[in-house]
């Protein structure tokens, strides 16, 4: 019996410490804001690095090794006019899955109906010198014999190509005019978008590399098979202010 005893006491005294625990455990909070996320492309063919071919408008076939660019100074327009910026700098990669996705919180209640960022990195970061988080040299976007960032880098390979190796290589910086390189990509939401407590807006964007190769310029890989100076960066800077668009909002594909 005092076997017994003691079995049930400490049967009593888990059941008075789980409510304890249970009430110790702290909910877990709902994420809310925005999700943006990129998804690269070549045309309609879904990007893939280093084994997949693909052909430009002149009908040279290429593979992508390498693609990473900058996007910074995001604003959020809201129907009223008025605009919730976020100015931090984020360096996107293919190679890095993560990268892919920015999660941005805190953003004010309300309905929104436009999106706008720049493709490469401002002014100011350009005069700072070498910085942290995206910004760091380490990430390989850093020129150091021109004191500035690597807006966005392009590599591949290309038989077509009449450089060393049948490489591709476009570098494209430059902040200053004549040779300014950012550009300012605005994107209308088609249905406006409502940002609510406790809920994640999910946007899925498209980056088609074969934009960046196109107009205005189509870029002949005879020709032009590296860029990677200012030279030419301002040419290849108008044909990438295009290459988002918005391709689905919370699952509705656009």
């Amino acid at each position: 019996m005092k076997g017994a005893v003691k079995y049930s006491k400490g049967i009593i005294a888990v059941l008075i410490l789980l409510p304890f625990f249970s009430l110790s455990q702290k909910p877990k909070k709902n994420p809310e804001g925005i999700s943006l996320n990129f998804n690269h492309f070549v045309g309609d063919k879904l990007l893939v690095l280093d084994d997949t071919t693909y052909v430009n408008e002149l009908n040279q076939a290429y593979i992508v090794t390498k693609f990473n660019y900058y996007i910074g100074q995001i604003y959020l327009l809201k129907d009223n006019g008025k605009e919730y910026s976020i100015p931090n700098h984020f360096l996107i990669s293919e190679d890095k899955i993560e990268t892919k996705k920015i999660v941005l919180e805190k953003i004010p209640s309300g309905t929104y109906t436009s999106i706008r960022f720049i493709l490469g990195v401002d002014s100011l970061h350009n005069c700072s010198g070498a910085q942290s988080g995206a910004l760091d040299p380490i990430n390989a976007m850093f020129w150091t014999w021109n004191t500035g960032y690597i807006f966005l880098k392009l590599e591949g390979k290309s038989t077509f190509s009449s450089a060393i190796g049948n490489t591709l290589e476009y570098h494209i910086g430059g902040y200053k005019m004549p040779n300014n390189s950012i550009r300012t990509i605005t994107l209308p939401f088609e249905n406006p978008i409502v940002i609510e407590k406790k809920r994640m807006t999910e946007i899925n964007l498209k980056a088609d590399i074969s934009e960046i190769l196109k107009a205005p310029t189509t870029i002949d890989f005879k020709t032009t098979p590296t860029v990677n100076t200012l030279l030419n960066a301002k040419m290849i800077a108008d044909n990438y202010s295009d290459i988002f668009t918005i391709i689905g909002i919370n699952g509705i594909k656009y």
